[in-house]
């Protein structure tokens, strides 16, 4: 009934996004050359009346013809800044009128093209000296070389500005050019990757210091990083979750696992529908901003799969099994791509865009939904001054544990359990007759490939064989749609459609998935396209003069500068990813050319995962590699599957696995195959191999 339920609430959800974006463009006033586009970001600023063009080179030869600057806009589909610099000033007659008669306009999606976002957003973070953000709006020369720049402007600071720089730009060009020649190298020697020629000891005293350096940013109270604002940063906990069990200490655990809960427990995870918004603008995950990323959400599946594995805890159960109930229902596609992300704004009754707004609830509307049992509710989801949101608004959100409720209700667990399933149905009906957010339904191959990672990690801890179909029905999408002729992948997907050449995060994570799904398939398809993409990588991304690899590849449409991503934030950088995968195909293919280069990439971070590791934890979790022992599980026989099951019951984080049933020609099984009435289990780091194994619990005890 529960299953029922899900998929009609799930075909309501697809029709009301079909029809929303079904569009009659004769009822616009506006149309600027956006219509021609498929992202459903510059679709949404189709009808502005600035002149919208899409990032080409066509755009900026216009400008140079025309002797004007460029303001270049960055967006994605589901920002509510976003929306609501458009409402404020894009769709002002006066304010593009002055945009228009000035300044060539283009319009960026940054998931659609990164490499123009990740440019301009260096060329802003070094004009303001802090952090960026989307809204990001950059003016530049027509020649791409950046003067100016900032994220969210208020309308009449925005007409400010521009008019500003305009004026400057007629009057006094050559100032205009002297700062862009000065910004562009600044941002050129900010790229630089030194080559790190001296080999580092890699050893567990660094990363002590790190973590050490990091507890002064830990709320130990709340979990996260101290601050008003909570992102998950899934990569940091997954990192702090292994170093503290690998190293036994409790501190670190301690502030792992309650990051972990109270997440699972605030109003950030959505407990009516499954599924993580991107933030949240409090100290303890109360109000999200309500945007909900494909990626973030294909992480946290993944870190609170180990979570799970190391605690049985099951409330990271429940968190895995909404959070994929509602990927599935809301953000898969009938071909096996997953769809990029939910709107943070939705519409009211009277038809205006506000945040939030498909999320909220009155308890006078709650009143009337939950029919009995409305004062337990009300004390599991806090429909009171801890739960308020705004005005009379609640967001839903837990303080206690099922256990709790059931002690103070005189109820068993199971029951608490039962009513809560029940008042989720309920909801999650009720919910589904508001009008949605906007889906931005673009396939990006990176984030599908974190997604599919978070598939594999939830089928391997919990075994559901639902999860592994659909793993592999993702992967299959991703080789038979965005892998090309010539061995690179795309970056989108589209209407059936796949465009725009691959930039290295499509690579780095795309290699890292296959990787693990070869882990708990034993198809040895997946390791074989995993190296073949790790070549065609070093042919078009490699930098030979700082042994790190570009984002961009030789093939791409080449920008101001050619950045090397190395800082891991919300997503791991490509090229920790890369390092990781490296370092794995160095074990499966006995390649020492793939072992020197991660060590190289990992010298050449050395200098600055002491002083700032918030912003190298895949990197530190490489360093773990390096420094303490790292196993080889290979197992051989008709069993290897169910063996290889047992094994991924325990948290092993320092393994790999490889696996055949039968005759295997991967170089790590070479010499290790078994006779036809047995399995065998071989344990060995850096080459040197315990004997073999029929019991798995033996050989889990040579690990540890």
């Amino acid at each position: 009934m529960y299953r029922l339920l899900l998929t009609i609430i799930s075909l309501l959800f697809l029709i009301s996004c079909k029809e929303s974006t079904t569009r009659n463009i004769a009822s616009y006033e506006h149309t600027n050359d956006l219509i021609n586009e498929t992202s459903p970001y510059l679709l949404q600023h189709a009808h502005n009346p600035v002149d919208w063009k899409a990032w080409s080179q066509e755009s900026l030869d216009l400008a140079k013809k025309e002797n004007k600057l460029v303001i270049v806009s960055v967006g994605y589909s589901a920002c509510h800044w976003c929306h609501v610099m458009e409402r404020e000033s894009f769709e002002n007659d006066s304010v593009a009128r002055m945009m228009n008669d000035n300044f060539i306009n283009i319009k960026v999606d940054r998931q659609e093209r990164p490499d123009i976002d990740q440019v301009y957003m260096s060329a802003v973070e070094l004009i303001t000296g802090k952090a960026g953000g989307w809204p990001l709006n950059c003016i530049i020369l027509p020649d791409g070389r950046p003067i100016f720049g900032g994220t969210y402007f208020q309308k009449n600071e925005w007409i400010n500005i521009l008019n500003q720089l305009s004026n400057l730009y007629k009057k006094n060009p050559e100032k205009v050019i002297d700062f862009a020649e000065k910004l562009t190298k600044g941002m050129y020697e900010n790229e630089l990757v030194l080559l790190n020629k001296e080999e580092v000891a890699f050893d567990i005293n660094t990363i002590n210091k790190a973590v050490e350096n990091w507890t002064d940013l830990m709320d130990m109270e709340f979990g996260g990083n101290k601050g008003n604002q909570k992102f998950p940063n899934p990569n940091n906990a997954h990192f702090l979750l292994r170093y503290g069990i690998q190293n036994q200490n409790k501190e670190i655990i301690d502030y792992t696992f309650t990051t972990l809960n109270k997440m699972a427990f605030g109003g950030i995870f959505d407990h009516v529908g499954g599924g993580f918004s991107r933030y949240s603008i409090d100290s303890n995950w109360h109000i999200p901003h309500f945007e909900k990323m494909l990626y973030d959400n294909g992480q946290l599946v993944s870190l609170y799969s180990d979570a799970y594995l190391i605690t049985k805890n099951n409330l990271y159960k429940d968190i895995i099994e909404e959070t994929l109930d509602f990927v599935e229902r809301e953000l898969t596609s009938d071909d096996g791509s997953f769809y990029s992300s939910l709107d943070a704004d939705s519409k009211t009754i009277e038809g205006q865009l506000k945040e939030g707004e498909y999320y909220k609830w009155t308890k006078e509307e709650l009143k009337e939904i939950i029919k009995t049992d409305f004062d337990i509710f009300q004390d599991y989801f806090n429909i009171n001054s801890y739960g308020q949101w705004e005005k009379e608004n609640y967001i839903l959100i837990r303080n206690k544990s099922n256990q709790e409720i059931a002690k103070i209700y005189n109820l068993t667990v199971s029951e608490v359990k039962f009513k809560v399933k029940k008042w989720k149905i309920i909801l999650l009906e009720a919910r589904s007759k508001r009008i949605r957010p906007r889906l931005d339904d673009i396939a990006l191959t990176s984030w599908n490939a974190l997604m599919l990672k978070g598939y594999i990690d939830a089928y391997r801890v919990l075994d559901e064989p639902h999860y592994l179909k659909i793993a592999l029905k993702n992967a299959e999408f991703i080789i038979s749609n965005q892998l090309r002729e010539d061995g690179g992948l795309n970056h989108s997907y589209k209407d059936g459609k796949s465009t725009t050449s691959g930039y290295f995060e499509d690579y780095a994570n795309t290699i890292d998935a296959f990787i693990n799904l070869y882990e708990v398939s034993l198809e040895e398809k997946w390791l074989i396209i995993a190296k073949q993409l790790t070549e065609y990588s070093f042919d078009h991304f490699y930098d030979n003069i700082s042994a790190m690899f570009f984002f961009t590849s030789n093939k791409n449409e080449k920008l101001i500068v050619r950045k090397i991503e190395i800082y891991d934030k919300a997503i791991p950088s490509s090229n920790s990813v890369m390092a990781n995968n490296l370092f794995k195909l160095s074990h499966y293919y006995s390649n020492s050319d793939y072992l020197a280069t991660s060590k190289k990439m990992l010298y050449n971070v050395m200098h600055n995962l002491e002083k700032n590791p918030t912003s190298y934890s895949n990197w530190l979790q490489l360093m773990i590699n390096f420094s303490s022992n790292y196993y080889e599980v290979a197992v051989s026989g008709v069993d290897a599957l169910d063996k290889i099951k047992e094994i991924n019951q325990v948290y092993i984080p320092n393994k790999l696995i490889a696996g055949s049933i039968g005759i295997s020609n991967l170089p790590l099984m070479e010499g290790r195959h078994s006779n036809d009435k047995e399995t065998v289990i071989y344990v060995c780091v850096d080459g040197s191999c315990r004997q073999p194994e029929t019991n798995v619990e033996n050989a889990i005890k040579m690990i540890k």
